[in-house]
């Protein structure tokens, strides 16, 4: 019999955790529920209790740990993520799912953003800015054209959730899970679906201003870890550039007078250019780890895939 978690990481969500459980409890009916609690200070963890899901708690702060200790703990052949904020209707879970199922994506997202009810329900516009940045700059790295990157509403089948290694401790978590699929060539499938805001007294845990740093941080080291030849191959560029803007009077003066004065250029010039020829080798180097990298993951994900037929 097919087996369906509905995996929820909470922290402070007791004005909307019941709904949200009697929600997916009514559209899933068979399947378990999970509630994790993140250090509430609230009553989340009870309300969750006495409404029939399953509580577990993560003690480490931040939803990426959160993540992490459910793709390690729980076992299922479907996984359904969602917030604990009532923002995503559960009547969509079954076009989610439904791919997953039949085979035609590994992770499904819930679109916030093409039916525009994310910019019509979302007051807080900073985070749709920050949003549309990560997305624009992942779909340019990647060559793809994904419309929500950032969404807290996914569904998973196994070979994802056990064979992604979660990495970021906090927000960050949606953007991983986006890049580690591109990177490694799983399906994914976005299913367009209506967003609403919190409700009144419900209260969003992202810092716009802090988030935001984190959003452009994510950013580069998206580049650097998942693109490093042309990341190391950009700074290289700029570095020659500005040793050919400082270094050009002092070649200049040299093949007019056969002598240099400006000694300072020359030596600075000098040095920059050394330091682009250093970032420019350490991208070929990591480029090469980073594609050892892939080919060992898929043998290990060969490996997985053999392990779980043999279990059936």
């Amino acid at each position: 019999m097919e087996k369906i978690a509905v995996l929820i990481p909470c922290y402070n969500e007791e004005l909307t955790i019941e709904k949200v459980i009697k929600d997916f409890r009514k559209e899933l009916p068979d399947a378990d529920i999970y509630v994790y609690d993140n250090n509430s200070k609230d009553k989340t963890a009870e309300i969750a209790v006495a409404n029939g899901a399953i509580v577990k708690h993560e003690y480490r702060q931040g939803k990426g740990n959160v993540v992490r200790t459910m793709f390690r703990e729980i076992e299922a052949d479907i996984y359904v993520m969602v917030d604990g904020d009532d923002t995503y209707p559960a009547e969509f879970v079954h076009k989610l799912i439904e791919p997953i199922r039949t085979g035609e994506a590994d992770m499904t997202i819930g679109d916030r953003l093409s039916n525009g009810t994310y910019q019509e329900e979302n007051k807080r516009h900073f985070h749709e800015f920050g949003n549309n940045l990560v997305k624009k700059s992942i779909n340019v790295l990647f060559r793809t054209k994904l419309k929500d990157i950032m969404t807290g509403y996914r569904a998973f089948n196994k070979m994802f959730v056990k064979n992604m290694p979660v990495m970021t401790p906090k927000f960050e978590i949606e953007t991983e899970m986006s890049l580690y699929a591109l990177d490694k060539k799983y399906i994914i499938k976005e299913i367009p679906i209506v967003y609403r805001d919190r409700p009144d007294g419900s209260v969003s845990k992202l810092n716009t201003v802090s988030d935001g740093i984190k959003v452009v941080k994510t950013i580069v080291n998206m580049f650097k870890n998942y693109k490093p030849l042309q990341f190391f191959t950009l700074i290289a560029s700029i570095l020659f550039v500005f040793a050919l803007i400082i270094g050009i009077p002092v070649i200049v003066e040299f093949i007019k007078t056969r002598y240099i004065t400006k000694v300072p250029s020359a030596i600075l010039a000098t040095g920059i250019v050394i330091l682009s020829v250093i970032m420019g080798q350490c991208g070929v180097i990591l480029h090469t780890v980073v594609k050892n990298h892939k080919e060992n993951y898929e043998l290990n994900l060969l490996r997985y895939k053999q392990l779980e037929e043999l279990k059936k």
